[in-house]
């Protein structure tokens, strides 16, 4: 059985990138090029890549990049107009064999980290988001850096809605929704993200031997600086790696 979000990726398509939650990539870019200390011929792996709008604009700055991605119809859409610089390639990321090939690597949006879980894991390990993280500290360098988003726990229960169904035990949030295709079309659909607290990020990057720089409070379009709360819909992890 293939993971869950394919079939969204395929319905989808290119309506993905009309969806708000797209439209700060420049921003986010901005100030994850400064915290990872990127540059022009540095080389970064983006998990999770989508249709591939963190790997273009990374690449437009002179920077490599690498996008893995599950959906075969998502890394057919960011292949088409990739910029020089920019390659993609269709993979799990709970099966990731990169060896320490990269000077930093991402994983926004829950691209990947944090929608390991639902239809399609059963028979996974009983933690595939630590896998995750496992693989993408395992891709960088020592002393590489790695950045993520991931859904708040906090936020979630906080603002949970009647289309929500939150697992306290897993901490995995099933979410009935309606997607909207490129050609006007409606499906109803679920997701499922898995919801983290910042100390159950450190404990994960802990193991998997990633020392925390930072973690924020973030929503898309917005990384700036500001220290964990419970207002905002996600945190995003900044670290490097020790072993």
């Amino acid at each position: 059985m293939g993971h869950w979000f394919e079939g969204i990726a395929d319905y989808l398509g290119e309506a993905y990138l009309r969806y708000s939650f797209t439209y700060g990539t420049i921003r986010e870019v901005d100030v994850l090029v400064d915290l990872l200390g990127l540059k022009a011929g540095s080389r970064v792996l983006d998990v999770g890549c989508g249709p591939g709008r963190h790997a273009y604009e990374f690449a437009r700055r002179g920077i490599e990049v690498v996008g893995v991605d599950v959906s075969a119809r998502f890394v057919e859409i960011a292949r088409r107009k990739a910029p020089p610089g920019a390659s993609f390639m269709q993979g799990d990321a709970r099966s990731m064999d990169f060896d320490a090939e990269f000077d930093a690597a991402v994983s926004l949006c829950q691209g990947a980290f944090g929608l390991a879980c639902g239809p399609g894991s059963e028979s996974a390990a009983s933690d595939p988001d630590g896998v995750i993280l496992e693989q993408i500290v395992a891709s960088v360098r020592l002393g590489g850096g790695v950045a993520l988003s991931a859904f708040s726990a906090y936020f979630q229960v906080r603002f949970l809605s009647e289309s929500d169904d939150f697992d306290a035990d897993t901490g995995v949030n099933r979410e009935q929704t309606v997607l909207r295709d490129s050609k006007g079309g409606v499906q109803d659909s679920e997701l499922w993200t898995t919801c983290f607290t910042p100390r159950e990020l450190r404990l994960l990057a802990d193991r998997a031997g990633l020392k925390v720089d930072e973690i924020r409070s973030v929503e898309p379009g917005d990384y700036g600086l500001r220290s964990p709360g419970i207002d905002q819909p996600e945190f995003l992890m900044i670290g490097h790696r020790v072993s």
